[in-house]
């Protein structure tokens, strides 16, 4: 525990520094001086509303045991296995499989996934995803990453802002006291910064809690198969809200990005494929994979034989003759 709030304080040591450094850049002393206070207001913000911020910003809607009540019924009882509060559940109306947690603390918690999850994934495997987002609330990792999108974006916004600045005539104290070179430089370097202090951090949580998942269900066979489905999807589903917000990739199960802008240059996550090869050495810990066994290969199979599906046909979120339209209502 102490070691997760180490890492949280140099986070925002790091992150801090760079958005007062693009503020010295953007208006020289006096928007160095503006920038640290802002970045200390977003700090303090981050700390007590980050949960709230992230959900807003991918539209995120809340549901419980009447408008999703397998779902939910979910969420209990891993949270119960995990010996964790209850989290509050939230559903994303997004075509893109993915799922994220967020929240300061286990008390002040919630996981929220997409609809487009619930709708290639089967009980299961949905399951196993769930349990990745609880092992991030139990490891305190929520609060890390949730303030990390909200500073890394600041980042990016002000370096599109003197990026538009030197196109349009505007920031003209960076130009004067660094230079076209430098500010250009500035405007290329700082986001890039900001976003491998993401991916140092968010690299290693994934399997942290992929690990963690695998012992919340005791199937790690679950989440590997999610994790193939969703990757694949991710490709070529585009996630809006995720790409007009770049700096909260690293939250979400796997990169949201589809890979059309700078940002696909650095993921956040690593590569699925040593993902669920980690979670094989978990599943041979529990005797649940003989040696030899591989569930790489097993789930790019079970991936590719798959076939385009209705909805009503994918997993727990059946349809009734009745008409509902699944668990988020």
């Amino acid at each position: 525990m102490p070691m997760n709030y180490a890492k949280t304080a140099l986070l925002l040591v790091v992150l801090t520094a760079i958005f007062v450094v693009m503020g010295n850049i953007v208006g020289g002393t006096q928007g160095m001086v503006i920038a640290f206070i802002i970045a200390m207001v977003m700090n303090a913000v981050s700390l007590w509303k980050s949960d709230t911020i992230v959900l807003r910003m991918f539209g995120a809607q809340e549901v419980d045991e009447r408008s999703a009540p397998e779902l939910v019924k979910i969420v209990r009882a891993l949270s119960e296995r995990a010996e964790l509060p209850m989290p509050r559940v939230y559903v994303m109306k997004n075509p893109q499989p993915n799922a994220f947690a967020t929240g300061r603390s286990p008390q002040r918690s919630a996981v929220a996934v997409s609809t487009g999850l619930l709708d290639l994934l089967s009980r299961e495997e949905v399951a196993g995803v769930v349990a990745h987002e609880l092992a991030h609330i139990k490891n305190r990792d929520t609060l890390t990453m949730a303030m990390a999108a909200t500073i890394g974006g600041a980042i990016a916004m002000l370096a599109q802002y003197l990026q538009f600045g030197l196109i349009f005539g505007g920031a003209r104290d960076a130009r004067n006291s660094i230079g076209w070179i430098g500010a250009l430089a500035a405007i290329i370097i700082a986001p890039m910064a900001a976003g491998l202090v993401q991916m140092a951090i968010s690299r290693s949580r994934e399997y942290q809690a992929d690990r963690m998942g695998a012992y919340i269900t005791g199937h790690p066979r679950w989440l590997a198969s999610a994790l193939r489905k969703i990757s694949n999807a991710a490709r070529r589903i585009p996630n809006i809200p995720a790409e007009r917000i770049p700096a909260a990739a690293h939250m979400c199960i796997v990169n949201p990005l589809t890979g059309r802008g700078i940002d696909s240059w650095f993921s956040t996550h690593p590569a699925v494929e040593n993902r669920i090869r980690a979670l094989e050495v978990v599943a041979r810990e529990m005797g649940q994979l003989k040696k030899g066994g591989s569930f790489v290969e097993n789930t790019r199979a079970e991936t590719q034989r798959e076939s385009p599906r209705a909805p009503e046909q994918t997993g727990p979120w059946s349809r009734t003759s009745g008409g509902s339209r699944g668990p988020w209502g």
